[in-house]
């Protein structure tokens, strides 16, 4: 199993409803919404990074309101 955190930022007044969108999507396990340069951050996690790649990229990325999106692997050492 790979994790990742993603790092989102949204429109102004939009984290709420960005995070409600996202935690929806099979394989986010956390959803968040912070303080500081980003607003909303995603616990996720996928068989693969390859079918992680695509969950970011097909599913979170084209939910509305997100302006910009870092993805952050999770890495045990």
């Amino acid at each position: 199993m790979v994790q990742a955190y993603i790092l989102i930022q949204t429109e102004v007044g939009k984290a709420r409803d960005v995070a409600a969108r996202i935690s929806d999507i099979p394989g986010v396990v956390r959803v968040d919404a912070v303080t500081g340069p980003y607003d909303v951050v995603v616990l996720t996690e996928a068989h693969t990074v390859d079918e992680l790649g695509k969950m970011i990229v097909s599913k979170v990325q084209l939910v509305s309101g997100i302006t910009r999106t870092v993805t952050c692997s999770v890495v045990r050492l």
